[in-house]
């Protein structure tokens, strides 16, 4: 064999070990991104954290069974992962198993972020609230391909009549406008049903209480990735059709921050009409509650966009 005919073969064998690499790291962002949009709100419940702390390892082993039966006949029909070929039985051992590592790993993440697990915390108070609060971002997970959609599989002849004749004809001024304000107007009620069961209740005052500056400043950084991750990278419904969208902030980056902002205003509107917040609390007072409440408000705001 030549040596033309060697490179070739091994560029091909390289193009598709990077696109088995692409379409893991596409699930894996998919998986995610649905355990974040079904499990956040139950992370600001303390009662869960309460339960958690006091679980017996009888219970923690009982949760963690029921939750892969369950996850397991959900990635029997699907899964989060997109295959052409239907789910076989040992795919879906696999996937199942993957599913409840990324929500043990998820629920992790956000209780660290919002000081509920701490170096003083014992072991087995760890485990009991970590176990328990990844049990809807498991399902989520699960769930994530059957509620919300794929749509990298798409070629050019999958789009919407309307989005290639915006492409080729351009979005007028008034265009951008309304694409927009329909943004805005879905950030605010996406926000609105994630975060409003959560703005009346003591788990903001209380969280806010041990929040420190660093933590707040991870808690912004983590609530925009997990959006820009929600609406652009998950793959989920209309992804390449708002890539396509124009408006006065259409670009991802953008996008994601403007969303982000209004879902901040969502949220602090709510601490005040709940009077967790009045006008004369201290600034830092506002920032903290509203920063805490805003990663809610933020997930919820960035699927109320992919509604649209």
């Amino acid at each position: 064999m030549s040596k033309p005919d060697i490179s070739k073969i091994m560029g091909v064998r390289n193009k598709q070990r990077k696109n088995i690499w692409t379409h893991e790291i596409n699930d894996l962002v998919r998986g995610m991104c649905g355990g974040f949009l079904f499990g956040t709100p139950l992370l600001y419940t303390m009662e869960v954290w309460w339960i958690g702390s006091i679980a017996k390892p009888s219970m923690l082993m009982l949760a963690i069974a029921l939750t892969f039966i369950v996850v397991f006949l959900l990635n029997r029909t699907e899964g989060f992962r997109k295959r052409r070929h239907g789910t076989r039985p040992y795919e879906a051992l696999t996937d199942t198993i993957e599913a409840m590592a990324i929500g043990l790993a998820c629920s992790a993440l956000i209780l660290l972020l919002l000081q509920e697990l701490t170096l003083e915390t014992s072991l087995r108070e760890i485990l009991g609230k970590i176990v328990f609060e990844s049990v809807p971002f498991t399902l989520g997970v699960a769930l994530a391909n059957q509620l919300l959609g794929d749509t990298r599989g798409e070629t050019n002849s999958d789009k919407s009549p309307q989005s290639q004749e915006n492409k080729q004809t351009g979005n007028h001024k008034s265009d951008d406008l309304y694409v927009t304000f329909a943004d805005i107007g879905a950030t605010l009620i996406g926000a609105i049903v994630i975060a409003f069961n959560i703005a009346p209740t003591d788990e903001i005052p209380m969280l806010a209480a041990a929040v420190s500056p660093l933590r707040l400043i991870a808690i912004i950084a983590v609530s925009l990735l997990i959006s820009y991750a929600i609406v652009f990278e998950a793959g989920f419904s209309d992804q390449r059709k708002r890539r396509q969208q124009r408006g006065l902030f259409q670009r991802p980056i953008n996008e994601t921050i403007m969303s982000y902002l209004v879902s901040l205003i969502a949220a602090a509107f709510m601490l005040w009409f709940f009077q967790k917040l009045t006008l004369s609390d201290p600034w830092i007072m506002w920032l903290e509650y509203t920063l805490l409440l805003g990663l809610p408000g933020t997930i919820g705001g960035a699927a109320g966009r992919l509604a649209i």
